[in-house]
Order: structure tokens, then sequence, then C-alpha cells
């Protein structure tokens, strides 16, 4: 695994504990890979993993490597991504795919490439492996929504809301890439993606930079990146999906709602109540029609008969290890997991269409058709 710090810990904890709830094939934690030397070898006990490395290249080259996690910065993840399939490296890859979309197309080729050799690719959209989610995502194919009309997703942050707050790579372009954009916006979109299926045909966007300086090391320095974006989506079925994002959005900790209205019924969900799925049925009389609270803990629900009984919760972190688990039976199973850095190139074209609505004043960016070649939809 390269990276330890925030994604590196989820994914640590992931690797750690996924034997003991899932069947899975055996694996081994053999190296966690840093640039600090020290930090990352404490880092490695700390997290289970036998040993520590400074240089992934070194790592790629050891024949004891089968799978490479990466959990560094965006800026990071087309380098080595690309470089681990070609060694044969089968690659996780933490959301979103890359900072560009030159990289991520570069990634995809790459990932087609090694397909056809067998060496398999994800990547970490954590959020397709919440129970609630995934049972959300199981109704709308059984059609207890009939059509899907139109679709609203909001995921509201507030970690950046003191003006103080210092600089991080988060809000410099050159290693984030965007902000709010593709930091928390990659997930709404892939949730729209995910649930509905089809297509977005177009974009249409906004950016907002609410604080413009933060405090660096040696004084003031230039925030790059957006604090908020908005975004309206069409999709090929004829869906509309309106997508907000915010990392200023005062009082919302990570919340991620979903609403989702059909002509047959509706859902709603939110983060903060991981374990919980609002359903309304219209096919029943008036009389009785009212969301409905689903408490998703019962065996019969995705994933969770490997956990605790009926009405016990789980958490955030239990979805990556869902994750692990999948992409570890896909491994070993010799299919391809998903979602695909194919699915990832989707919502980096979304993204980028966004931001280049945004730049021509919200202007309407119509997107290539998914069959077009990388070279073509560039």
């Amino acid at each position: 695994m390269i990276g330890y710090a925030f994604m590196g810990k989820a994914h640590s904890n992931a690797w750690r504990n996924v034997a003991s709830y899932f069947d899975v094939p055996a694996f081994e934690q053999k190296v966690l890979v840093g640039r600090d030397a020290g930090q990352v070898a404490a880092a490695a006990e700390k997290y289970g993993w036998a040993e520590s490395a400074t240089d992934w290249r070194s790592v790629l080259d050891r024949d004891d490597i089968d799978i490479v996690d990466i959990c560094a910065p965006g800026w990071m993840h087309a380098e080595i991504a690309i470089a681990a399939l070609e060694a044969g490296k089968h690659v996780l890859v933490e959301k979103p795919l890359a900072n560009t979309l030159a990289e991520a197309e570069a990634m995809t080729e790459a990932a087609q490439a090694a397909r056809e050799r067998g060496v398999q690719s994800m990547i970490g959209f954590n959020y397709r492996r919440v129970p609630a989610l995934a049972l959300a995502k199981e109704l709308i194919a059984e059609g207890r929504l009939g059509t899907v009309r139109h679709v609203r997703a909001a995921y509201l942050q507030d970690w950046l809301v003191d003006s103080d707050s210092p600089m991080t790579w988060r809000l410099n372009k050159e290693t984030a890439g965007s902000g709010a954009l593709g930091d928390i916006a990659s997930h709404a979109i892939d949730q729209v993606l995910f649930l509905l299926g089809g297509t977005v045909t177009e974009v249409s966007g906004r950016l907002h930079t609410f604080v413009t300086s933060r405090p660096g090391a040696h004084g003031p320095e230039e925030v790059t990146v957006d604090d908020a974006a908005w975004a309206t989506l069409t999709l090929d079925t004829g869906t509309i999906a309106s997508v907000e994002v915010s990392r200023m959005a005062t009082g919302q900790k990570n919340s991620l709602k979903l609403e989702i209205y059909g002509d047959k019924g509706s859902l709603l969900f939110d983060l903060e109540a991981i374990n919980e799925l609002g359903f309304l049925d219209a096919t029943v009389p008036v009389r009785e029609q009212g969301f409905r609270r689903i408490l998703v803990n019962e065996p019969g629900h995705p994933y969770m008969a490997a956990w605790w009984p009926q009405g016990h919760v789980i958490g955030w972190e239990h979805t990556f290890t869902h994750e692990i688990r999948d992409f570890l039976a896909a491994v070993n199973g010799g299919t391809p997991p998903s979602p695909s850095f194919e699915e990832g190139l989707a919502v980096q074209r979304v993204l980028a269409a966004v931001e280049e609505s945004a730049n021509a004043k919200s202007s309407i960016i119509q997107l290539a058709s998914p069959h077009t070649s990388a070279t073509e939809g560039a």
C-alpha cells in the first residue's frame, strides 16, 4: 500500500479485518510505502504491515507483491497506477481516478491493456459499499421506483468554514486537481451513475471559492481550488440530477444526502444516518403512503450477514472492508471488479465538464459518447 495518512489508515483497517468477517483468499500485508522513513515505519507497525519502504518503484520490482493499493494524493495516481499495472500488479486506487482528464484516460488505457493479461484494477468509490445504498440500487433495479425522473445529491462538509484554517495540499490545484469538485462531488456523481445506470450527456456547473487566501508556512497562500460546486446533469435515460457539494456548509460534518424520485416511489438517504434508507411506495393507496424507515441491518441486506445480529449498526469504516472483500473476490476469481477505471473515467469526464461549464459562465456542455475513443473524447 502506498500512502499512510487518512486513506491509508482507513484502507489498512480494512485489510487487517476483512478476513475475520468474510471468506477471502489468503493474503499478507507485506509493505507500506511512504516518503518519510521514520513515520512510515511507525505506521506500518501500528497498522499491521510486515515492513515499510520509501521507494514505491523498488516495491513494484518485487515478485512477492501481487496487489498495489494506492492511497497517495491524486497527483501521484497516474504515474504509480500505470507503472504497477505494467509490472503485472493488480491495482486498487482511491478516488478520484486522477487530477486531470488526460491522466485518467492514460490510466484507463493501461487498465484495459493489463486486463487482457489477467491483471485487474478498481477505483475506490467506497460509498457503493454502504449496505443502505446497495439496497437502494437493488430496489431501483427491481423497478420499485418506476421511472426515475430526477435526483438530488448534496455532499456537504464544514471543515473549511474557519477562514484561518491553514493551507493544505488539498487547497492547491497543482496537488489536488480541484477542491470540493474532485474531493466529494466525485462521490455524489458516482452515486448517481451507480444507482441509476446510464450515461451523462449534458452538464452545466458553477464553482466558487469563498476564502481565497489561507495561512501558510511562510505567510498567506492563495487558494487555487473551489470551496463549493453546483452542477445539473442530464442522463441518456432522461433523468435530471442536481449535484451540490461544499466544504463550507456550517454544521454539516460529512453529509451525503441523496433523494431519488420516480413515478412509483422515492428513496431518501443521508450518510450521517448510514444504516437507514427512507422508502416511499407510491403504488399503495394514497391514504397509506409515507416514507418508511428501513434499518438496513438484516442478514438479507447487502453485506450484513457477515456482521452483527439484527439492529446492531455498522459504520463508515465498514465500507472499506466491503470494498477490499469485493476486490479480493474479483482478483481471485479472475473477473473485472467494479467500479472499473472506465467507470472512474466516466466520473472524471463529468468533473471536467463541470469545470469547463463554470469557466464558460455555466454554459451547457455536451459530453462525448462513452463509446468514443479516449483520444476523440479528450
